[in-house]
């Protein structure tokens, strides 16, 4: 039973590890202004796909050390997108990414049943994705860092959770690839994560 168990640790930890090396390998090749795909991206099915994701991760979380699943409540889940279809310019793998990582931190660093409302609206030559929650806000110390490599919004939980802390600043970097920006605005009961995008090639 010892040998089984920590033979489980050491395969959660390689899965953890080769994840940071895979995270650290994006964010060089961003870094270094590789060139990224450019088709054209529908960005209001990469939100579907994410809040899909998220809703199903909702359901069961699995500690990666045990194995093991439990199931939680669910959050509440809001969308506000347009009637016709968004259509950026792109890297659709990065920006399925980028947008993922918003979706999936909101719901990681939240408590259960924080409404969290995910939007996509039109903004002159510029499209505007929103993720927002009510949930308890994030302290000014951390706020000022999030898009910060390797920052970690609760160390006690990122261990369980997978977490590498590159998320945001790999949405960062995508973002800045594409020509747009992400942002953060937080205060307790309104915390809005806003990615902006050009709606032509950058």
């Amino acid at each position: 039973a010892d040998a089984r168990h920590a033979l489980t640790r050491i395969e959660a930890e390689a899965r953890r590890m080769s994840t940071i090396v895979d995270d650290l390998l994006l964010l060089a090749r961003l870094d270094a202004g590789r060139p990224l795909e450019s088709v054209d991206v529908d960005l209001t099915l990469l939100v579907l796909n994410a809040v899909d994701d998220a809703q199903a991760a909702d359901h069961v979380d699995t500690d990666t050390d045990t194995g093991t699943g439990t199931s939680g409540p669910l959050h509440d889940w809001r969308l506000d997108l347009p009637t016709d279809p968004v259509v950026v310019h792109g890297d659709q793998n990065r920006l399925s990414q980028a947008v993922a990582n918003l979706v999936a931190n909101a719901r990681v660093h939240t408590p259960p049943r924080t409404r969290i409302a995910v939007g996509i609206a039109r903004r002159g030559d510029a499209v505007r994705l929103t993720v927002e929650d009510n949930g308890p806000g994030l302290p000014p110390e951390l706020a000022d860092r999030v898009f910060d490599r390797f920052t970690r919004g609760d160390p006690t939980r990122s261990r369980a959770s997978g977490s590498t802390g590159l998320g945001l600043a790999i949405t960062q970097a995508i973002a800045e690839a594409h020509g747009g920006q992400v942002a953060l605005s937080s205060v307790p009961g309104r915390t809005v994560f806003v990615l902006v995008l050009p709606l032509h090639a950058a």
